[in-house]
């Protein structure tokens, strides 16, 4: 019974609140009567009570709106720049461009000789094209300080080119003209120097630029397609100077790493951006939408430059690499509630039962199950949440009364959560018997689950994965959801919304395949009504160790099993433990405070990715292993993909 809640933002929570209200079969005003500020989402003990705040949804209804999506976006304040507009719009390949195992292999500063050689030279050929086309950009622009602007810019890439020149002197690498070139690298320059010459779609063939506005358009598209490069190398010198240990001087790249952390080229990335911002603001939406392809574009080829690096060495990223079909099997399992989505799933399936026994109120049929008013139900709903939020704070503080240990301790963790378990199971009794859950009609149930909000890049994850046909791959979610009809459906319309003609892949449709095998409690039904009875199979972190225990039992064969356990609360804190790879997405207070008190440490997952470079190269075999008591933190799903797949 996962009702505290503790992640979302209180709009994120409102929103999501507010989407049933706007399906098909909840469309009347009436149905809230209480308003937001009712809702118990501030305060000192907000981190520990969001969860609980949900079950008990008490919204006011507007205009109904369209569907949401069911993938999350982020929403950019309109007075942000484009420039900033699009780093964040596009921050996936910079996260993929972190996460590429030559970045990777560079910052653990165990990057092979020849390889950061071969680099250098194609980073040579890249700038004098970067410099050229900063030239054409400069002729473009009609505003004198602009030219100025970009005149500096291109001053500072020959710079940059005689920090290279020093590399090539220090490493003996071989001059650009001598080193065969990259198709990646030779695709980059090109679409650069086109763009900066004006070969843009919409826009007049070189030589026909009539106009000093045309020509201006063209310096705005060429800064469009520039930026990405100088904000990424600014974000990846940030990176990996943070890893930099400060008495270290042995870092073998450790000038390349600190001339993109330095002050200086720090603010030029700021300057360019400046500059695309300036050149965009007389710009109309359709040439903005340009700028926005152009600047996605630069992004794709950057982190095609990266990926196409020759390493001839190991490395630990992507995680599926290590992966060998024939002797491997990559298992990953995966929390739902508040991993998978925003909005924990007790808060939909309290919303259904609310409106739809305000429904039954005007009209009671002999076929339906009896159950009680609308206004009873309310008010059980936040008796229940209010008596669940006490007792799992007196839980949770309970367990923290214990010595905290002095190294991590595994079976003291285990059997903390003996008592969690137990409370856990206590409050799903007094659910069921209280009567609420009667009653829900099952397509209601479902349509509920096709619009539920998912977190960013979760379903392209997981439709990445399971469409791998080179990874032998088992998807497992393990959920409290007290009713997994709610999950098949989110996956399924997750999953068929992505696929709309996209050919090669087979919708899922959760009767037949087994490409996401959901693990969770079930309703039971009379005539797709519930009854208010639960199948009781996932209730608490002692029935979700057993059922990830068993699963990998009945996995067992000559093959090693590399597991990943992904969650979010102190529910999935012994199985992310005993996985191959823990990785806890988000930051819920109360999993750190269990987890850390019995010697758990939490490592940001890309320092912890280059700790294991070193390992890697090293010679160790057992690069990953269940029960360090070491789990990876991540801010989204975008770490979690890069990590496992690259891509």
């Amino acid at each position: 019974m996962r009702l505290l809640f503790q992640k979302p933002a209180p709009q994120i929570l409102i929103r999501n609140l507010n989407t049933l209200s706007n399906l098909p079969f909840f469309n009347s005003n009436s149905f809230f009567k209480s308003s937001v500020s009712s809702l118990s989402l501030s305060g000192p003990d907000f981190s520990r009570r969001r969860r609980i705040s949900s079950s008990c949804p008490m919204a006011t209804v507007s205009t109904p709106k369209p569907p949401p999506a069911t993938t999350t976006t982020t929403k950019i304040d309109d007075g942000v720049g484009i420039a900033s507009k699009c780093w964040i719009k596009y921050r996936k390949e910079s996260t993929l461009s972190l996460y590429s195992p030559f970045v990777v292999s560079l910052a653990s500063g165990k990057l092979n000789v020849d390889a950061f050689r071969h680099y250098i030279a194609q980073d040579v050929y890249f700038l004098k094209a970067f410099a050229q086309a900063y030239e054409l950009a400069e002729e473009c622009a009609d505003d004198d300080d602009a030219k100025i602007g970009i005149n500096e810019l291109r001053k500072n890439v020959v710079q940059e080119l005689k920090m290279h020149n020093s590399f090539i002197q220090e490493w003996e690498t071989a001059p650009a003209k001598e080193s065969t070139l990259n198709p990646a690298t030779l695709k980059y320059t090109e679409f650069l120097l086109a763009t900066a010459s004006g070969k843009v779609e919409g826009v007049k063939a070189p030589g026909k630029l009539a106009t000093p506005f045309e020509k201006t358009k063209v310096a705005a598209y060429t800064l469009g397609a520039m930026t990405p490069c100088m904000r990424l190398y600014a974000f990846l010198g940030k990176e990996l100077q943070a890893l930099l240990d400060e008495s270290e001087s042995t870092h073998p790249y450790k000038k390349w790493i600190d001339n993109y952390y330095s002050d200086g080229f720090q603010a030029s990335a700021l300057q360019t951006e400046d500059l695309l911002d300036k050149l965009s603001v007389s710009l109309t939406g359709e040439e903005l939408d340009i700028i926005e392809k152009l600047y996605h574009q630069a992004m794709k080829l950057e982190l095609d430059f990266f990926l196409a690096q020759p390493l001839g060495q190991k490395t630990v990223v992507p995680l599926s690499k290590l992966h060998k079909e024939t002797k491997d099997q990559l298992i990953i399992f995966s929390d739902f509630d508040l991993t998978c989505t925003v909005v924990d799933s007790s808060a939909i399936l309290a919303q259904i039962a609310i409106i739809t026994a305000q429904k039954s109120d005007q009209s009671q049929l002999e076929t339906q199950i009896a159950r009680m008013s609308s206004a009873d139900l309310r008010s059980r709903w936040g008796f229940l949440s209010k008596q669940y939020t006490e007792e799992y704070e007196q839980c949770i503080e309970s367990i923290l009364v214990s010595d905290k240990a002095d190294k991590f301790d595994y079976e003291r963790l285990r059997n903390a959560l003996e008592q969690l378990s137990d409370f856990e199971k206590r409050a799903n009794l007094r659910v069921i018997e209280s009567g609420v859950l009667k009653g829900l009609n099952l397509e209601d149930i479902r349509r509920a689950g096709e619009r539920l909000i998912l977190q960013d890049g979760c379903i392209n994850f997981f439709k990445s994965i399971t469409g791998n046909k080179n990874l032998d791959v088992k998807v497992h979610i393990l959920s409290y959801c007290w009713c997994a009809d709610l999950i098949r459906s989110a996956f399924s319309a997750g999953f068929d919304a992505l696929l709309v003609g996209f050919k090669g892949f087979q919708s899922l449709q959760f009767g037949g395949l087994n490409a996401l095998n959901v693990h969770a409690n079930e309703f039971t039904y009379e005539n797709s009504l519930s009854t208010g009875e639960i199948v009781k199979k996932v209730e608490s972190p002692i029935d979700k160790l057993k059922a990830f225990s068993d699963i990998l039992q009945n996995s067992s064969n000559n093959r090693r099993n590399l597991i990943v356990y992904i969650g979010d609360s102190v529910g999935d804190l012994l199985c992310l433990l005993e996985a191959d790879v823990g990785i806890v997405l988000g930051s819920s207070t109360s999993l750190r405070r269990v987890g850390s008190h019995f010697g758990v440490t939490f490592v940001p997952l890309f320092p912890g990715v280059v700790e294991k470079q070193k390992g890697c190269v090293e010679g160790n075999s057992a690069v990953w292993t269940g029960l360090s008591g070491i789990l990876y933190t991540v801010t989204s799903w975008a770490e979690i993909s890069a990590f496992i797949l690259g891509q």
